[in-house]
C-alpha cells in the first residue's frame, strides 16, 4: 500500500485506545503521532536507508546513448549461471538511464519460465511522472537471452526500469538445476517482522510508557498485516525466519481502490473512536449511521465510477512483451 495508507492506518490503531483521544484532547497528541511514524517507519527504513547498503554482485548499467536490450539480457542470465555455478545467491542492480532532469529511457524485463528465457525491451523516454514523452520510440528493440536452468518466480513475470533508482533481483539456487527468483530482495526483510516491531515497542516503552509501547507495536504490526495482502509477503519472524512468507496475491500496492478504502475506513474508524471516548461533544452519531453513510455509500459509489472510468478508458491491447511497472501500474499505452 501507498505511505498515506499505512500513516493514518497507524494513526487509526493508536485512536482505538482511550488514553490516545483524552491526551490529544488535553494537548498531547504523543500516541496518535507515534501510530502513525511507526506505521510509516518500516517501509522508510527499507527505502531511505537500507537499500543504499544492500550489497550486489553484478551491476548492469545500460549506454543512455544506445541502450543495448541484448547486454541487458545478458547480464540478468549471466547472474543466474553464477548462481549455480558458485551454489549462493548472486544479487543483480538493474540502473535506470537518465536522460536529463525530466527524462528517463523506459526498458522492460520478463521472465518467460516456459521457454527458459529473459526478455528485455527498450521503450520510450518517459518524465519524471512515468508519462511517455510522444515520438520518443521510433522501433521496439527486443533481445532474449537462455535462461541456464529452470526458474522459480515470487513476483510478477514482467517488471519496468524507468525513473529513480533501478530493481534488484536476486537468484538463489533452490533445487537441482533451479533458481528461485526473489524481487527487490532488500525490501519487507527485517524491517517487516513483528520481532521488530516487539524492539521498537520494548525502546517506547523505555523513553516513554507502556502505553507508547502497545501503539507502538500495534502502528507497527498493522503496517506488516497490510503488506501480507499483497503479493511480495514479508520476513515475519526475523531472525527466526530468514525468507519472506508470500503474500495473499489478493491486491497491488498501487491499486486504486484499496488504498482508497484503506484510508477512507481508517478515517471513519479515527472519528468513531474521537466520538465514543471524547468528552463534551455537541453531536454524538450511532455506528450504523458511521457504516451507511460514512462507509458503504461512498465506497460503493467510489467503486461504480472506477469501474465506469475503466469501461471508458477502453481495454489496453496484450503486447508480446507487456511493459507494466512492478507495482502493476500500465506505463505504455
Amino acid at each position: 500500500m501507498k505511505g498515506i495508507a499505512h500513516f493514518i492506518s497507524g494513526v487509526a490503531a493508536a485512536s482505538f485506545f482511550p488514553w490516545s483521544i483524552r491526551a490529544a484532547q488535553d494537548g498531547n497528541p504523543l500516541y496518535l503521532v507515534l501510530g502513525g511514524a511507526f506505521g510509516l517507519l518500516p517501509d522508510t527504513m527499507d527505502f531511505k536507508f537500507y537499500r543504499f547498503f544492500y550489497p550486489h554482485e553484478i551491476y548492469v548499467d545500460p549506454d543512455p546513448r544506445q541502450p543495448d536490450p541484448q547486454q541487458i539480457a545478458d547480464a540478468i542470465a549471466e547472474g543466474m549461471k553464477r548462481a549455480l555455478r558458485e551454489k549462493k545467491t548472486i544479487r543483480v542492480k538493474l540502473n535506470t538511464i537518465r536522460l536529463g532532469a525530466d527524462f528517463w529511457r523506459q526498458y522492460g524485463i520478463r521472465f518467460d519460465a516456459e521457454k527458459g528465457e529473459v526478455s528485455v525491451a527498450i521503450g520510450p523516454v518517459v518524465n519524471t511522472g512515468q508519462v511517455p514523452i510522444p515520438g520518443t520510440l521510433e522501433r521496439e528493440r527486443t533481445a532474449s537471452a537462455a535462461l541456464p536452468c529452470r526458474i522459480v518466480q515470487t513476483y510478477d513475470a514482467v517488471t519496468t526500469v524507468d525513473i529513480f533508482d533501478g530493481p534488484t533481483f536476486a537468484f538463489e539456487p533452490s533445487g537441482d538445476n533451479e533458481v528461485t527468483i526473489h524481487f527487490l530482495p532488500w525490501h519487507r526483510h527485517f524491517t517487516h517482522s513483528f520481532t521488530l516491531a516487539a524492539a521498537w515497542a520494548l525502546l517506547g516503552w523505555a523513553i516513554w510508557s507502556w502505553k507508547a509501547a502497545v501503539v507502538i507495536f500495534l502502528g507497527y504490526s498493522i503496517h506488516i498485516l497490510e503488506d501480507q495482502l499483497g503479493f511480495m509477503g514479508s520476513n515475519l519472524f526475523y531472525p527466526f525466519t530468514r525468507k519472506r512468507r508470500a503474500g495473499l496475491h489478493l491486491m497491488r500496492s498501487a491499486d486504486a481502490l484499496p488504498n482508497f478504502a484503506t484510508v477512507w475506513t481508517a478515517c471513519l474508524l479515527i472519528f468513531w473512536n474521537l466520538v465514543r471516548y471524547g468528552e463534551n461533544l455537541l453531536h454524538r452519531i450511532s455506528c450504523a449511521d458511521l457504516l451507511i453513510y460514512g462507509g458503504i455509500l461512498p465506497l460503493g459509489a467510489f467503486y461504480l465510477l472506477l469501474r465506469l472510468a475503466r469501461r471508458w478508458g477502453g481495454r489496453v491491447e496484450d503486447r508480446d512483451l507487456d511493459l507494466s511497472s512492478e507495482w502493476g501500474d500500465p506505463l505504455i499505452g
